[in-house]
């Protein structure tokens, strides 16, 4: 299927848009089970080489910082030659980290596993923008289906990722290596399935074709000297400030309680196979609701979702607090809760960006405010840990309480703003 052949044919679009849809499914459920091994044993790898939970943090930090980077580049790299070339890259990249990390817990190199923990980032980063390629021929209905069919995919390796985490235990033990580091094999065979499935199956790819379709439609707008359509194309700034705000806070929000719920655990009596159940959860709240999600955001509204988005956070962080730790069923739920408030964030906060960015733009964009989202990951990384050794747990579900309830001024202070504008157009 040529692309020239694609941008002329609404029904080959509707075709590649399937087609599309089904390639990001395969590699987000590759993607999933490679960002699930750095979720479940980072701190605690870290806390084993390192020693002390001041140190927890800091995998998760370094991966979410080395995600920023990479955000930023396979938005560039995506704006310019395509999300194939820029997701296959990225998953790759994380493929490659993760085998250093293998090689550092081996070796007992704390450098190297800095190193590789910065590069495994890129997994992360590009598992997220991955949401992004089923919506780029989706109309404006569509987007925050497309979106969560993606999130949903990821499930599926996300959830037995952390439920894995023993027996792969037990075959890196096997091969020479620490347990700990086991997960880690897990991931750098996902990662990179999931960038080969984007490299051999992404074509054509369906940014490309949108930029080929958005420039067709303006140069028969031009020629028709129809200027105010074109002028209607362009990004609504406010709208972007507003989706990177809920994208942002609710990240944080989400990686500081999770980053240290792991070590809470541990320190806590539990096993490994307890964290991974526990953490199995809580992926799974994060992605198995994204079907529903979707729909409700396109039905009932970006707004509404969010401030659903802001309510389910700061539950989940409140329950954290007040969790009795010998009780798993309860930290268990604020763990579903933490995810599921994560998912209506996620969703609402890229429908958000999409509806107001161009074609000409939107993959740059895209890249740029999931830097500041990655960089707010690092953030509450090393936040979690520094506030966990200094205060307890339970602070850190204090503060992303508060934290969370910040969405809903945001939000609708955003939703009055634009109500308002259009009620000036009207007038005008």
């Amino acid at each position: 299927m040529e692309l020239e052949q694609v941008v002329h044919s609404p029904e080959a679009q509707r075709q590649l848009y399937k087609r599309s849809l089904l390639v990001v499914i395969m590699s987000q459920i590759f993607g999933g089970a490679g960002l699930a091994a750095g979720v479940t044993v980072g701190a605690l790898l870290a806390k084993e080489m390192l020693g002390g939970e001041s140190y927890a943090g800091v995998p998760a930090a370094l991966f979410t910082l080395g995600s920023a980077l990479a955000a930023f580049l396979v938005g560039r790299i995506s704006q310019k030659s395509g999300r194939r070339n820029g997701l296959s890259l990225g998953f790759i990249a994380g493929g490659i980290g993760a085998i250093g990390v293998i090689l550092a817990a081996t070796m007992d190199n704390v450098f190297l596993l800095f190193v590789s923990l910065f590069i495994y980032g890129a997994g992360t980063s590009t598992n997220l923008q991955a949401r992004y390629a089923g919506t780029d021929l989706a109309n404006e209905k569509q987007r925050a289906t497309a979106i969560s069919i993606a999130m949903v995919s990821t499930t599926f390796g996300a959830v037995a990722g952390p439920n894995l985490v023993e027996p792969m235990g037990e075959v890196a033990l096997a091969l020479g290596i620490p347990a700990l580091a086991g997960p880690f094999i897990l991931a750098a065979v996902a990662y990179l399935l999931a960038g080969l499935t984007f490299l051999v199956f992404l074509r054509p790819d369906p940014f490309l074709v949108a930029k080929a379709i958005a420039a067709e439609q303006e140069k028969q707008e031009l020629e028709k000297k129809d200027a105010r359509k074109v002028v209607e194309h362009k990004a609504n700034r406010a709208g972007v400030l507003a989706g990177a705000a809920v994208l942002i806070l609710s990240h944080f929000v989400m990686v500081a309680v999770m980053t240290m719920t792991p070590v809470h655990m541990q320190n806590h009596g539990n096993g490994l196979s307890a964290v991974g159940m526990v953490i199995g959860f809580h992926i799974a709240a994060m992605y198995l609701p994204s079907l529903g999600t979707g729909i409700l955001v396109d039905k009932l509204g970006r707004t509404f979702m969010v401030i659903a988005s802001g309510i389910t956070l700061s539950i989940a962080g409140l329950m954290a607090a007040f969790a009795p730790t010998e009780s798993l069923f309860w930290l268990t739920f604020a763990l579903i809760l933490l995810g599921l408030g994560w998912n209506f964030g996620l969703i609402s906060g890229t429908a958000i960006i999409i509806d107001s960015t161009d074609i000409k733009t939107r993959a740059k964009t895209q890249g740029s405010v999931d830097v500041w989202v990655a960089i707010s990951g690092t953030a509450g990384s090393l936040l979690s840990g520094i506030i966990v050794a200094n205060s307890s747990y339970a602070i850190l579900g204090f503060v992303g309480m508060y934290l969370s309830l910040l969405l809903i001024p945001v939000i609708i202070w955003v939703h009055v703003r634009g109500r308002s504008k259009e009620a000036v157009k009207t007038v005008t």
